[in-house]
C-alpha cells in the first residue's frame, strides 16, 4: 500500500509534524528512567520499530509485534547489534495475541488503538497478557480534535498529496476510532491510571495533539 510505504517519511522525516510525532513517543517514556526495570515488554503495532529508540528503562526481553511483515522486516534490520540479544520481532494480530495470560510486565501501544475495530475488546485483550502490577502504556492522536485537524492541514496532508496519496481518504479508512470514544473506553475499564495531554495539558481533545495514559493492572 502506498501509504504504508511512505509512512515513515511522512511522519518521521524532517517536518514540523514529525517533530511532534517524535515528541509523543518521548513523552510516553518520560515516567520510566534507567532505574526502572521491566522483565518482559510487549509492543503492539510496533511497525518499523519507531518507538524502541525512546525507551529508557531496562528490560530483560522486548517483543515488537505488528501485522505488517514488511515493516517488521525493517525493524529487524534496524536493530542495533547490542540490542539483538534482548529484542525480538514477531508477526501478531494486535486484536488477538497468541501470548499467554499474564506474560508481560509492560505493554506499549503507540498510535495503534485508533486503527483497530472493536477497541473495547482490544483493551481487554491487551490487559489479558499483562501480569498483576504490569503497566499498559497508550499513546493516541487527538483525532478529530481541532488542533489535530489543524496540524494535519499544515503539514502531513500536503506532503502526502505531493507523494500522490489521497491523505483524507486514507485517514478516513485508517483512523476508525475518535479520541473521545477511546478515552471513554480506557476510563471505563481501567481505574488505576495516569493520564496526560500534549501540548496544552488541559484534558480536552480539541486543545491537544496527543493523549497519553499509563494503566497499572490491579
Amino acid at each position: 500500500m502506498r501509504l504504508a510505504s511512505a509512512y515513515d517519511r511522512l511522519n518521521y522525516g524532517r517536518t514540523l509534524s514529525a517533530y511532534f510525532m517524535r515528541r509523543g513517543h518521548e513523552l510516553l517514556e518520560k515516567p520510566f528512567g534507567r532505574s526502572r526495570i521491566f522483565g518482559k515488554v510487549v509492543e503492539v503495532g510496533a511497525g518499523a520499530g519507531e518507538h524502541l529508540q525512546y525507551v529508557r528503562h531496562q528490560f530483560a526481553e522486548y517483543l515488537m509485534t505488528d501485522w505488517n511483515e514488511a515493516r517488521l522486516e525493517r525493524a529487524r534490520r534496524a536493530l542495533p547489534r547490542e540490542q539483538q540479544a534482548k529484542v525480538s520481532v514477531a508477526r501478531e494480530d494486535a486484536t488477538r495475541l497468541s501470548l499467554p495470560d499474564g506474560c508481560a510486565d509492560r505493554l506499549i501501544a503507540a498510535h495503534i488503538l485508533e486503527h483497530l475495530y472493536r477497541p473495547h475488546e482490544v483493551l481487554r485483550e491487551w490487559n489479558r497478557v499483562l501480569r498483576r502490577g504490569g503497566v499498559m502504556s497508550i499513546l493516541l492522536p487527538c483525532d478529530p480534535g481541532l488542533v489535530w485537524r489543524l496540524g494535519r492541514m499544515l503539514g502531513p496532508r500536503a506532503n502526502a498529496e505531493r507523494a500522490g496519496i489521497d491523505y483524507d481518504y486514507w485517514m478516513a479508512r485508517e483512523h476508525v476510532n475518535p479520541i473521545n470514544n477511546l478515552v471513554v473506553f480506557i476510563r471505563y475499564y481501567f481505574h488505576d491510571r495516569i493520564e496526560a495531554w500534549y501540548p496544552a495539558r488541559l484534558p480536552a481533545s480539541d486543545l491537544n495533539l496527543f493523549y497519553l495514559c499509563h494503566v497499572t493492572k490491579a
